[in-house]
Order: structure tokens, then sequence, then C-alpha cells
């Protein structure tokens, strides 16, 4: 049978003066396959279209409705209703952005900041900008090492999860260090290793990660955030011998 469900959101926007932070509850009737993204939509066309939430799609590949779910910072779309059996959810923004408003936050701010902060592009060895030349080739086993980085939906969630970046705001976090290992593995990458260590070889890079797990546990994609991180550890570390 159908069961109640209860959500407590926080409510607040800070385009608002007279608004202040708060808690509302909200009761819905589950049904079977319920995601906290469906719940939310539901709750939104049927009792409160003042609620702001993010979304793009509901297949997991955007990243766009990241929030904290009873602590634990999750894509809404591949949360199960069904996951929390006294019927209790509770949502809260995704901490470390910006607040748009309720639990909307501006990734994409903090995102493109990240990439023109550690450039985050392709630095070409060669100047030929001949747009007819072949592409050079690339080695299967080297192309499958890059799209597993490149798996990232920038959602935010591992920079929420993260106590080093909650503590400083400096720290480029995961996110940053997975799209550095990127491009530091791509052979048509002109940077060197010593390149990368003016970017993230100190306490705001590398070598400021605390190891807690926290992007590890938490990353919707399963991403190898500790592997990669140690990997450009020991690139650093030897760059500095």
């Amino acid at each position: 049978m159908s069961r109640q469900i209860s959500f407590n959101i926080f409510r607040y926007d800070p385009q608002d003066g007279q608004d202040k932070p708060k808690m509302e509850r909200y009761q819905l009737t589950e049904t079977p396959g319920m995601t906290v993204f469906i719940a939310l939509n539901q709750l939104r066309e049927q009792q409160d279209p003042s609620l702001q939430f993010d979304f793009v799609c509901r297949a997991g590949i955007c990243g766009s409705c990241a929030m904290v779910i009873n602590g634990f910072p999750t894509l809404a779309c591949r949360t199960l209703t069904a996951n929390y059996p006294d019927g209790e959810i509770t949502l809260m923004p995704l901490p470390g952005f910006e607040l748009i408003g309720d639990l909307s936050v501006n990734t994409g701010k903090f995102m493109r900041e990240l990439a023109e902060r550690l450039k985050l592009w392709l630095h070409p060895k060669a100047d030929d900008h001949d747009m007819h030349r072949l592409e050079n080739p690339m080695a299967p086993e080297e192309a499958a090492r890059i799209y597993e980085l490149e798996r990232c939906v920038e959602c935010g969630v591992c920079v929420s999860a993260c106590a080093t970046k909650q503590m400083r705001e400096t720290f480029v976090g995961a996110v940053g260090m997975m799209k550095i290992a990127r491009f530091e593995m791509d052979s048509r990458d002109a940077r060197t290793a010593d390149d990368f260590y003016h970017v993230i070889g100190n306490q705001d890079g590398v070598f400021g990660c605390m190891t807690l797990l926290g992007c590890q546990d938490n990353c919707p994609k399963d991403l190898p955030h500790m592997q990669q991180i140690a990997y450009l550890r020991r690139k650093m570390a030897a760059t500095i011998l």
C-alpha cells in the first residue's frame, strides 16, 4: 500500500530582503519507483509553485539536481524515496556554492571560475591550426583513461562533501584535481608536470587534501577521485625532487 512521506525542505530567497531562512514541511503519497526529483516536481505542481530547485533531465547525467538529502550530498533524480523506511526526508542546498533560492545553487559560476583559474582546456603542442589537418592518433588505452575522467557531470557533490573545501574556500577540490589529471595524462597537451605543479602543487591543491574520502564516497558517477589525487601527488612530489 502507498504510504505518506514527509519532506522537510530548506526555504530561503536571498533576493527577498524580507525573507529569512526556514524549514517547511510537506507531505505527499509515495508511488512505486518514486525518486526525490519526482516528489519535488509533484510538490511544486500540486502544493507550492514557488519551490525552487534545479533540474535538466532525470537520467543522472547532468548533475543539476544535486542537493543534500538527509545529510548526504547526492542527485535527487537517482535517490529513491523508498530508501528511507521512516518516510522522513530532509532536503538542504549544497554548501560551498552561491545560493540562488531554496535548493537551487549556482554551481555553474563555481565551475567556470575554476576552469579559468586552473586553465582547464587543452594546450596543444603544435601551433598548427589547420582545420583540414588530420587529428593526431591516440592509443585506445589512453583514450579510455581520459574518457573515464570525462564522465564528471560537474554536479558539485564532491565539493560539498569535502571538509577541506568547506574550511578553505581557495581549495580547488576533487573536481579541479580530476580535471587537471585528465589533461596531465593527455599526450596532446603541451604542459609538463612542472607546469601543473605551479597550479596545484600547494595546500590549495593536492597537498591540501586530508584524504577523508568524502568526494569518493559521495560521487554519484563513482569516479576514482582518490586514485587521481594520489597519482597527481606522486607527479608533484617527483617534480620537487
